[in-house]
């Protein structure tokens, strides 16, 4: 997924609610972090946009927080606990995720098989398209003959 700088992002993204995992003084979230604007985005893996200087999950700790709620290796982070995490610093991002006040991390993250799959929703044969159009029209053509909103007596 590749965007341009101070444009909108357009991004098919998956909520994940990581609970910290409290070992002494310290919160635990099971994963670790590449990228930001302040690193070389060629040395990113997991971005086919070798431009992407998005924050990228680098690691994910088996069976800690982060795998128990569902973050993979290679998810793109969006968004942490309401904040833009798509033009920030690796500090500025590894800050956000360790707050010592929250003992729950609220990310958006996208990956390239969310991505994936709504491509593959959008595509459907060029056979499917006259069956698609003709029942269309044969709905709208139904509906020229029923009752404006409101006017209808039925009980739904």
């Amino acid at each position: 997924m590749s965007f341009v700088p101070g444009q909108p992002v357009t991004a098919v993204v998956e909520k994940i609610q990581i609970q910290k995992l409290r070992q002494g003084p310290n919160l635990i979230l099971g994963f670790s972090i590449g990228g930001g604007i302040d690193q070389d985005p060629v040395q990113n893996p997991f971005s086919e946009d070798k431009c992407d200087k998005g924050i990228y999950v680098t690691r994910i700790t088996p069976k800690g927080p982060a795998d128990v709620a569902g973050l993979r290796m290679g998810d793109k982070i969006m968004q942490v606990n309401g904040w833009d995490m798509t033009m920030v610093t690796h500090d500025r991002a590894r800050k956000r995720l360790t707050k010592k006040k929250e003992d729950v991390v609220r990310l958006l993250v996208t990956r390239k098989s969310l991505q994936d799959a709504v491509s593959k929703s959008k595509g459907h044969c060029h056979a499917d398209d006259d069956k698609e159009e003709n029942s269309t029209t044969s709905q709208w053509k139904e509906q020229q003959h029923r009752p404006p909103y409101g006017e209808d007596k039925a009980s739904y």
